[in-house]
């Protein structure tokens, strides 16, 4: 039986206030590391929806897209297993709202941190992966697209709940 080759949907938000990036440190397999707020697309969302979902829960933001910056391929080898995996990711920019303080981080997100450009790109030993600065360098850019490049048919929230 073959099997088909699946890469991880992953949704990333790109937020920027007065000249700073808020990203997140999580705890990974390979160490602390910088991330922008993303995470994995779950059933029955859009990516906007998707990308909202884990803003709000990986800094305590709410978040709003209002563009999108990119579509990346990217590939990883865990190097204490082997593992190899393929992510396609879909970063997100928007608006942010106020700090729900009493709203806790995620499992896993030590910290949130808003840094400079120059602060991102010094830290790259750092990143998650490489696509941490490449999003940013692509919104610094000015790289827009608008929200509708992404259609959603209404039977991905319409059907029922995927079975395991």
């Amino acid at each position: 039986m073959d099997t088909r080759w699946k890469p991880n949907v992953t949704v990333a938000a790109i937020i920027e206030r007065d000249g700073r990036y808020l990203l997140i440190e999580e705890h990974t397999q390979e160490g602390l590391r910088l991330n922008n707020p993303a995470g994995h697309l779950d059933p029955g969302e859009s990516p906007a929806e998707g990308c909202a979902r884990e803003a709000l829960e990986e800094t305590a933001h709410p978040f709003t897209p209002t563009a999108l910056v990119g579509v990346y391929l990217s590939r990883f080898q865990r190097p204490a297993t082997g593992e190899d995996i393929t992510y396609l990711r879909m970063a997100f920019c928007g608006s942010i709202g106020d700090l729900q303080a009493d709203r806790p981080l995620d499992s896993g997100i030590v910290r949130t941190l808003w840094m400079t450009p120059e602060e991102i790109r010094q830290s790259a030993a750092r990143h998650r992966s490489p696509l941490v600065l490449r999003c940013i360098e692509d919104h610094l850019a000015g790289q827009r697209y608008p929200l509708a490049l992404i259609y959603t048919d209404e039977a991905v929230a319409a059907l029922p709940p995927l079975m395991a």
